[in-house]
């Protein structure tokens, strides 16, 4: 490699901006502007403006300048520098007559990430203000959000392990200089300083994904007691040839043949080992331990298993993960992603490793991150929430009957066919209601009203109990929990330092 330059501090700088970017200030006329935000600390910024052909020329406010001020090697955050992660990646074929992409496979690869260097990152950003009033209108826009941080993403490509990062607020200095210095009209200066936790990543070596053609095996001699080396060839439902102790070559069982069965490779004569001593080829072909990125996960409420490559769930230790991660893992800091959302979103939280069950893993959700519950009208106005979950064969609802009362059926209410159904779901006038399985129904004061009828609806809504305060989303005809479910790879992670 003769050169590289992937411009990641200077990622991170620009998200920085962006988090500055378009804080609007009112104006003495009532006039609301944007705050423009440029990079470069403020001596070089003056300068810059006086070399316009005018030493009289004063520099405009309100506006905010971001600029680096320091980069230090975080040493309580480095892992094992000569850790690789391994990531197969395969691609659907796309179809360049069409520009869409089939339903078969492409180009397949293989991408080696090198353990990251992780730095912390300083940097100000300097609040221009011609008056008092400017200050505190920036000042209270910005301020507001830093409780205590706020999580950045410089890059969407999955592969990027350190993509998400956070920006901590680290202090304040109300007002530290005023440019020009012996005027009348002075511009006040406060200074935010932030810090970020940030990787420096090495190149990675992608490549294509090749097809095993050849496998080393040992296979063990019981005549002579010792180990001989041979090659199995074509693998793909094959016969398999390999040397045995008297030198006989001998195939491995034949597909549907008798388990004992051996073919000699020199006339093809089926024979059967049944002499004492006489060797045995027993192959068995071990599955090289996967990399942690490979892995999908499982959700169920508030806890978390994984799957492992082969479809096992629930038996990987989740230390395996945590330990080929970079960072340190904090118990209740370090957090979880997820996506699970046609917006492109994701759900987050905090997470415990349960040091009983080292398979399980404890999340405390940020019910914040979830997806927004889905409006849905009914005679009371319009709601988000449900406030029961019943099963209306064994559940009298008229000690509960509210006006805006709203209930998520886990049963059929009578049917058409009814001369004359259950009295608990007649109308104050006495007519049946039918409802079915799924279906939310709202009471009006009168009588019951569906309000969300599950078989007509046709895309995934989100309700929350208000009783439980658990999310609920319909989707495929059933209703679940918003984040139950299986998680394939890229479609969740992980950050460790809080």
């Amino acid at each position: 490699m003769e050169f590289f330059y992937d411009g990641q501090i200077r990622r991170y700088t620009t998200q920085l901006m962006r988090l500055m970017s378009n804080f609007p200030v009112k104006d003495g006329n009532g006039n609301i502007k944007p705050v423009p935000v440029m990079y470069g600390d403020l001596t070089r910024q003056v300068a810059s403006i006086i070399r316009e052909n005018s030493e009289n020329k004063l520099p405009s406010a309100p506006r905010m300048s971001v600029y680096i001020t320091g980069l230090e090697q975080d040493r309580s955050r480095t892992s094992d520098s000569t850790f690789v992660s391994k990531l197969n990646i395969r691609e659907r074929k796309y179809n360049e007559e069409t520009g869409e992409y089939d339903n078969i496979q492409g180009k397949n690869y293989t991408v080696e990430r090198l353990m990251p260097t992780p730095y912390t990152l300083k940097a100000n950003v300097d609040i221009w203000a011609s008056n008092t009033d400017q200050k505190l209108q920036i000042a209270e826009q910005i301020l507001v959000w830093f409780n205590p941080s706020l999580e950045i993403q410089t890059t969407d490509n999955f592969v990027d392990w350190t993509s998400l990062t956070v920006v901590n607020l680290e202090g304040i200095t109300w007002s530290n200089r005023s440019v020009p210095v012996g005027v009348d009209s002075e511009i006040d200066v406060a200074t935010l300083s932030f810090s970020m936790p940030i990787y420096i990543n090495a190149p990675a070596k992608v490549k294509r994904l090749g097809v095993i053609t050849d496998i080393i095996t040992s296979i063990f001699n019981e005549q002579t007691g010792d180990l001989e080396q041979g090659i199995i060839n074509n693998i793909n439902n094959e016969a398999v040839v390999a040397p045995i102790g008297n030198g006989t070559k001998a195939q491995s069982t034949v597909p549907g043949e008798d388990a004992g069965t051996l073919i000699n490779n020199d006339n093809g004569t089926r024979i059967q080992p049944t002499v004492p001593g006489e060797a045995v080829i027993n192959i068995a072909i071990q599955s090289l331990a996967v990399n942690y990125d490979e892995y999908a996960l499982f959700i169920e409420g508030e806890k978390a298993i994984i799957i492992d490559n082969r479809g096992n769930i629930g038996i990987t230790d989740w230390f395996a993960v945590l330990d080929a991660l970079p960072g340190t893992y904090i118990p209740g800091a370090s957090r979880i992603y997820i996506s699970n959302r046609d917006d492109g979103n994701f759900s987050s939280g905090t997470f415990t490793v349960n040091l009983d069950d080292r398979r399980e893993l404890a999340i405390d959700w940020d019910a914040d991150s979830f997806p927004d519950d889905t409006v849905i009208s009914g005679p009371a106005g319009d709601r988000t929430t449900i406030d029961y979950i019943i099963n209306p064969i064994n559940f009298n609802p008229t000690s509960i009957k509210t006006p805006g009362l709203r209930i998520l059926l886990l049963h059929d209410i009578g049917a058409e066919i009814n001369t004359d159904g259950a009295d608990a779901w007649k109308s104050n006038s006495g007519e049946d209601f039918v409802a079915s399985e799924n279906d939310i129904v709202e009471w009006d004061g009168a009588k019951w009203n569906i309000v969300f009828d599950a078989s007509s609806a046709e895309e995934t809504i989100y309700v929350t109990n208000l009783r439980t305060g658990v999310q609920y989303k319909f989707d495929n005809g059933e209703w679940i929990n918003s984040i139950d479910g299986e998680y394939p790879v890229g479609t969740w992670g992980m950050i460790l330092d809080a």
